[in-house]
């Protein structure tokens, strides 16, 4: 079935800021609702609160391993309508309506045999990370744990502190490996710079064995996602090995532009506005898909409580499955290829390029 959109009332147990405009967040959850909000590290929250009588909602990342309070990181963004009221507002005691966790961004448990796990991280793109990482130091002995972060400078290190008392408490278990974009923060040439597809081979030939990983997460935007991905399969590193998610200060709500020719066609597609059915907890509900609307904008225009989180094409929440017709995606951060060639789409950037879409929320 798809993902119940249901949202909890939480009471904020902290807050404490970080360096680098880092915001951390944490929860108290009530005895009843303790299972709806266990989670895996690496799985991400949606948060929800009314904003200058607006209703918005924003998807952050969990930072904690299991047995820890729920707690998330929120980045300041400049212009940024929920992360700027957060920073603004949020104290001990208030309260913010949140999703239960979500996410496939998340660590195979171990069967006990020695493994090498690896990430590569940038800005707030540590904050999912620390908690895959403080997982397998913690709950894993045989584990060794690689973490390449990038930062702008030792100032804006994010979670910083953590990372060091890791290193400290798990001294030939955890190879931390901070690189500064900003000149002047260290010596060695090869740590400072942005981490690209040359830094990955050169870590490669020096520190860093990524074809013995039986697992390497990538975190961060688009760009060091899609050079590092490149580098680490020019490297020999198998696909399945590889996982990424994509993290900006995750929009939620602002549709991106069409650019690309064949998304541009897509796009055009719909201005006449195209009929579409989308089956939601075993109902069918029946849509007209606008002129610059997804399937998932037109639903919810329509009353439909259909599930989702980002609503920008990173956590795969509204995924739904193509049971006749055609969509193509205006944006794609998180589905497989495999997901793609089973038909999946995601209903918050699927545009109809026909009259006969039938989208499937219930499919699994």
């Amino acid at each position: 079935m798809a993902v119940q959109e249901d949202f909890y009332p939480l009471k904020v147990r902290s807050v404490h800021r970080e360096p680098g405009d880092g915001l951390i967040v944490t929860f108290d959850i009530p005895s009843a609702t303790a299972e709806t909000f266990r989670f895996k590290p690496g799985q991400f929250i949606a948060v929800r609160a009314t904003i200058d009588g607006e209703v918005v909602r924003r998807s952050y990342s969990i930072a904690a391993a299991p047995d820890e309070p729920l707690r998330i990181g929120i980045k300041h963004v400049e212009g940024g309508q929920f992360s700027g009221f957060a920073h603004r507002t949020l104290k001990p005691g208030a309260m913010l309506e949140v999703m239960p966790p979500q996410g496939r961004f998340v660590l195979t448990p171990s069967d006990g045999t020695p493994r090498h796990v690896i990430a590569i991280a940038a800005g707030s793109g540590i904050t999912p990370v620390l908690g895959i990482a403080r997982q397998a130091l913690l709950q894993e002995p045989a584990t060794r744990f690689t973490l390449i972060y990038g930062s702008r400078a030792r100032d804006a290190i994010l979670f910083g502190e953590e990372l060091e008392g890791l290193k400290d408490r798990h001294l030939g278990r955890f190879d931390y490996i901070p690189m500064f974009s900003r000149a002047g923060e260290v010596d060695a040439p090869l740590f400072e710079g942005r981490i690209d597809a040359a830094k990955i081979k050169a870590l490669a030939a020096t520190l860093v064995p990524f074809k013995d990983a039986k697992r390497i997460f990538l975190c961060g935007p688009g760009d060091l996602i899609k050079t590092c991905r490149t580098a680490l399969f020019e490297l020999g590193v198998d696909r399945d090995v590889v996982a990424h998610e994509f993290f900006a200060g995750r929009s939620g709500g602002e549709r991106p532009r069409a650019t690309d020719p064949e998304i541009a066609v897509a796009h055009e597609a719909a201005t006449a506005g195209r009929p579409v059915t989308v089956v939601l907890d075993g109902a069918r509900h029946r849509l007209k898909v606008a002129d610059g609307e997804t399937v998932l904008q037109a639903a919810l225009k329509a009353g439909v409580k259909a599930p989702y989180a980002c609503a920008g094409g990173m956590c795969s929440t509204c995924r739904a499955k193509i049971v006749t017709g055609h969509a193509r995606m205006l944006l794609n951060y998180s589905l497989e290829p495999w997901e793609i060639e089973r038909g999946f789409t995601l209903a918050c950037q699927a545009v109809p390029t026909g009259n006969d879409l039938v989208l499937d929320w219930d499919a699994m």
